[in-house]
């Protein structure tokens, strides 16, 4: 005799008739659910249309005749209730069950680093290219690029990613640092890894998250990197030649000319201001999200400074730096004649209009600028240095112009010294070593 499971006895239900908006008779099934925090929930269901009709005195009877196929008749809706509703039970009863599952089973390192950049994004403020390269880096395997048909690799989370948190490993760790290593990573895309993985846990080891009790990355293999190369930068007379060569149209393509004489003149004009640009970035230092933001309103040439206080990163105009703080970056004569001439246009001119500003007043496209740059570079045979070398070319400039570091990383919006310190390399060896002599000399004495 087969026992009755006590989630097999349906709960008392009843059986409605409702009325549809075009006015045909209906079954629904009602019924009390107890939820798993006791208390009782009204459900409702329908079951299908009902074979009944209205009589001369305006009450339901049932109709004549069989019930055509998909009507129900009293005895079929009963029927169709009790099987809906244990159905419907069941149903609910599983999925409360998977709620309590979920609830109780151990958090993934998935679940721990979506909220990671979630808090990165939401309470750090983390700069959109951070927070690109954080999610390209914690992709899911085969997740398509955003452009390209190309996908991800999703290393990290092929490795981890269902793994609970708690129990991973740094033998784990060391394991999926080795295969991003054998995919011919550089020792510093390894790192990364490493401290991204570092950071995440990080954050979940604090006790108002998930309070894990290790970090298991801080114990894995970190790769030694080769020392920085020396810093390359421009001398004065190149910075000159590539503002020339853009002024000249030398990174534009000869075989496509302009159509029309607007069209000639607008290009010169946007030529002209990609010459000062290069000489803004190098007589400056600003970086190219820098630049791309800066208003007329930041540029005070009364008191010969420029307040820099946003940037563009990763396509989006940000309300502070990379350094999070606004700085203030002397404005010399080789940079303020350059922005003069720039200020004299007849549009674009005001206050809160972009400095380097597109034919429609907006700000450049980075990348764009970055590949005109390069263009006139290599068409006057430069040396293959980056845009960013511009801003090398200040700092080093300026070191080696006998300017003290504090003051250069000020200017430059350096957070450490050290990083400052890379400026150094471009101290004549000849000169600090006529210092070093006058310093190493004897205090001259007076023989009585």
């Amino acid at each position: 005799m087969r026992q009755t499971n006590a989630s097999d006895v349906p709960p008392r239900s009843w059986l409605v008739v409702s009325t549809t908006r075009s006015g045909e008779f209906v079954y629904e099934a009602g019924w009390r659910h107890r939820r798993a925090d006791g208390h009782l929930q009204t459900m409702k269901r329908r079951l299908g249309p009902a074979w009944l009709e209205r009589n001369g005195e305006g009450s339901l009877q049932r109709r004549r005749g069989r019930p055509k196929p998909g009507f129900l008749d009293e005895h079929a809706a009963v029927v169709e209730k009790d099987r809906l509703v244990r159905a419907a039970e069941r149903e609910l009863a599983a999925r409360a069950a998977q709620v309590e599952r979920e609830a109780n089973a151990p958090v993934t390192f998935r679940a721990v680093a979506h909220v990671y950049l979630e808090w990165l994004d939401r309470v750090q403020g983390a700069k959109p290219a951070t927070l690109r390269d954080h999610r390209y880096l914690l992709a899911e395997p085969g997740a398509p690029h955003r452009r390209g048909a190309g996908s991800h690799p999703g290393m990290i989370m092929a490795a981890l990613g269902d793994r609970p948190a708690a129990d991973v490993t740094t033998r784990e760790i060391n394991a999926l640092l080795d295969t991003v290593a054998a995919g011919a990573a550089s020792p510093r895309t390894v790192n990364k890894h490493r401290q991204l993985i570092c950071a995440i846990y990080g954050y979940g080891c604090r006790a108002a998250t998930f309070d894990l009790d290790r970090n298991p990355a801080i114990a894995a293999d970190r790769r030694p990197e080769p020392e920085r190369a020396r810093l390359e930068f421009f001398s004065p007379e190149e910075v000159e030649l590539l503002a020339h060569a853009l002024a000249g149209a030398a990174h534009r393509d000869a075989g496509a000319p302009a159509v029309s004489d607007a069209e000639s003149i607008a290009r010169a004009e946007e030529d002209k201001q990609d010459a000062e640009l290069v000489r803004v970035a190098a007589y400056t230092g600003l970086r190219r999200g820098e630049l791309i933001a800066l208003r007329w309103r930041d540029v005070d040439f009364a008191r010969r400074k420029i307040v820099v206080s946003r940037a563009v990163s990763a396509d989006v105009e940000a309300s502070s730096t990379k350094s999070r703080r606004a700085r203030e970056v002397p404005l010399p004569d080789q940079a303020a004649e350059a922005l003069t001439r720039l200020s004299h246009r007849h549009e674009f001119a005001g206050p809160d209009e972009y400095v380097f500003a597109n034919r429609l007043g907006r700000r450049l496209d980075g990348s764009a600028l970055r590949r005109r740059v390069d263009r006139a570079r290599d068409a006057v045979g430069l040396r293959p240095l980056r845009f960013h070398d511009l801003r090398h070319t200040y700092g080093s400039l300026l070191v080696a112009g006998g300017v003290d570091l504090a003051s250069v990383k000020s200017a430059l919006g350096h957070s450490r010294i050290t990083t400052t310190e890379r400026y150094l390399h471009a101290r004549s060896a000849g000169e600090l070593a006529d210092r070093f002599t006058r310093a190493l000399a004897p205090a001259e004495t007076t023989i009585p």
